[in-house]
């Protein structure tokens, strides 16, 4: 997206009150700057665009940005990032949500604009999502020297004082506009600084994972790709039921955690039901946010790291299996249709769903410790509702409409194809 491309969405988040947008009345004082950028993304966001290019270019038009502008622009930024992280956003929310409501340059600056957030706050009071999210953006406080980040970004983009402005105006608009979240992983600065060991997935059975899922997705053969990912879903499953016997035995077992799936566009609503099915699978709980393109799912830390890694795999052959179906010159133009699309990865996930489900049973029936395991399944499974009714408290169900019969059938074809009995 160019500079000259700046989508705006306005939201329901609770938006700060600042002053009337007005450059002439801004003073040296980097506190009553802070208060206007702030009223000038709250306008931003509220559409009043042409007040906000006015703005913007009386500021521009004072001359070279200087410190006291620079200062005021971090704390604006600084003010509105730390709400938006009590609103239980984080970084990595913060990235999807802007890379695609904002351009390139935005999505750069609110990531140096949270790397700053984090840098005061000590290591070991700081819960390793953040930093290891931060740490996925290749977040990093880069700048350094006597001038103020502000300047030295908009010199190492290459960007004009109005451009610069511009941009800052337009992430912080973004910001303002998200609306609370629940509070999956505490604040920075709120963290344990001595946490309880959590019984992770052991790394050479996801170092497998991967490397399975990685071939599964990058053959050309749907045979050897069905192959590798059954043997993928037997590797998880077989040490998910393992690790919840031992967790039984153990004083204080793993409470559950939640995590955050961004969907892609388009055919977002068939995709969220290819991760329900697989979050249930996993013995996980999922909310789908159709308004921001993302599903929270809750449950074991382990059985998350199962859940992201295996839906990740299937979204793509899904779609490869989508547009392969579609490209097949016996089908009907209806085929590279969106309804048949939708169609198929909705029959695609469905089928998939009744799959696991019946193969989950099979496997816990073969067990060695069939009727030990049982209970222990049904407690683990309690303790995951009890997690996810406290986070979400009033939940609505809601179907998704399908317009072609070929295309369900095409994906029901697919999904059969896809084998899941080592599960």
């Amino acid at each position: 997206m160019g500079k000259q491309n700046r989508r705006r969405r306005t939201g329901r988040a609770a938006r700060p009150d600042g002053p009337a947008l007005d450059a002439t009345a801004v003073s040296s004082d980097p506190e009553r700057i802070a208060d206007a950028i702030t009223a000038a993304a709250v306008a931003s966001a509220q559409g009043n665009a042409v007040a906000v290019q006015r703005f913007i270019e009386q500021l521009a038009g004072s001359g070279p940005l200087t410190y006291e502008l620079a200062e005021g622009v971090r704390l604006a930024g600084q003010r509105i990032v730390d709400r938006v992280f009590q609103y239980g956003w984080l970084p990595m929310d913060v990235h999807q949500a802007a890379r695609r409501r904002v351009d390139e340059f935005a999505v750069g600056y609110l990531t140096d604009v949270m790397a700053a957030h984090l840098a005061p706050f000590a290591p070991e009071l700081v819960e390793e999502t953040w930093r290891a999210q931060l740490d996925e953006l290749a977040a990093g406080t880069w700048s350094a020297g006597a001038q103020p980040h502000l300047i030295q970004w908009a010199t190492r983009q290459l960007l004009t004082d109005a451009e610069a402005l511009t941009t800052v105006v337009a992430a912080l608009a973004l910001l303002v506009q998200l609306p609370k979240l629940e509070l999956i992983r505490p604040l920075p600065g709120t963290a344990n600084a001595h946490p309880a060991a959590h019984h992770g997935v052991d790394e050479k059975v996801l170092g497998r994972v991967r490397g399975l899922l990685a071939k599964a997705e990058s053959t050309s053969f749907p045979e050897e790709a069905e192959t590798l990912s059954a043997k993928a879903q037997e590797l998880m499953t077989k040490h998910a039921l393992d690790r919840v016997l031992v967790d039984a035995d153990t004083a204080a077992p793993d409470l559950p955690g939640a995590r955050r799936i961004w969907l892609d566009t388009p055919y977002v609503e068939a995709k969220a039901l290819l991760v329900e099915v697989v979050t249930r699978a996993n013995r996980c709980r999922a909310i789908f946010v159709a308004a921001w393109e993302f599903m929270t799912v809750v449950g074991d830390e382990s059985d998350l790291d199962a859940v992201e890694l295996l839906t990740t795999s299937l979204l793509v052959q899904a779609t490869r299996a989508m547009i392969a179906t579609g490209n097949q010159t016996a089908r009907s133009d209806e085929s590279r249709s969106r309804a048949f699309r939708k169609a198929f990865l909705t029959a695609y996930a469905t089928r998939i769903g009744e799959r696991l489900a019946a193969a989950n049973e099979t496997t816990i029936t073969e067990s060695a410790d069939a009727a030990r395991l049982l209970p222990v399944l049904a407690s683990h499974q309690r303790s995951v509702d009890d997690a996810f009714d406290t986070l979400f408290p009033a939940v609505r169900s809601r179907g998704i409409t399908i317009r072609s019969v070929e295309g369900w059938e095409a994906g029901l074809e697919a999904a059969d194809r896809a084998r899941f009995q080592g599960r």
